[in-house]
């Protein structure tokens, strides 16, 4: 990937214990087309989750001759932490594909994106979250999301899997791009 990660004491990254953040930046991003499976979760379910519509997904894509245009990642839609989370399970594609009945396709919207690299366990990218977030707020950037009844609605929150936990054992090395759409 070509990106040099520092160690405590250098400044622009955390560590806490075997986590690992970069420096948040503000990044230019393409629009991306993709397909994804969408569901609510809790953030107890995650996991299995994940395990479940990825699996599916990828299952999808290969069954229609599609080669995956990037990281798997997860679209968070919609976040209330006490009932659930909307979250679109997806892969990139290389061109706007057509979706089914469970399938949907659509594509990540361009722009500007507050953005992290978190290297280390899934479990840590709560705190990763939180980092980005307070960098924004800090920096006096805008993100788009709206209150809703179902809870805080994004435009486009992400989390990029750019490390596969399938080739790579150590959790500690899984690297994770956190981005955020700003306004």
């Amino acid at each position: 990937m070509g990106m040099v990660v520092r160690r405590v004491g250098e400044q622009g990254n955390k560590q806490k214990g075997k986590q690992m953040i970069t420096a948040p930046k503000v990044v230019e991003r393409s629009e991306q087309p993709y397909v994804a499976v969408k569901s609510v979760v809790t953030m107890a379910e995650i996991g299995v989750a994940a395990g479940k519509f990825l699996g599916e997904i990828f299952g999808w894509v290969t069954g229609h001759g599609l080669t995956p245009a990037g990281a798997p990642f997860f679209k968070y839609n919609v976040i209330d932490m006490e009932h659930g989370l909307e979250i679109e399970f997806g892969i990139p594609t290389a061109s706007l594909v057509a979706g089914d009945d469970r399938v949907l396709a659509g594509v990540l919207p361009a722009g500007r994106y507050a953005s992290l690299i978190h290297q280390g366990p899934y479990e840590q990218l709560y705190e990763a979250n939180a980092a980005l977030l307070d960098w924004i707020k800090e920096q006096g950037l805008e993100i788009e999301v709206q209150g809703s009844p179902e809870g805080d609605r994004f435009g486009c929150r992400l989390e990029i899997y750019l490390t596969d936990p399938g080739a790579e054992k150590d959790p500690d090395k899984w690297e994770t791009e956190v981005a955020i759409r700003l306004i």
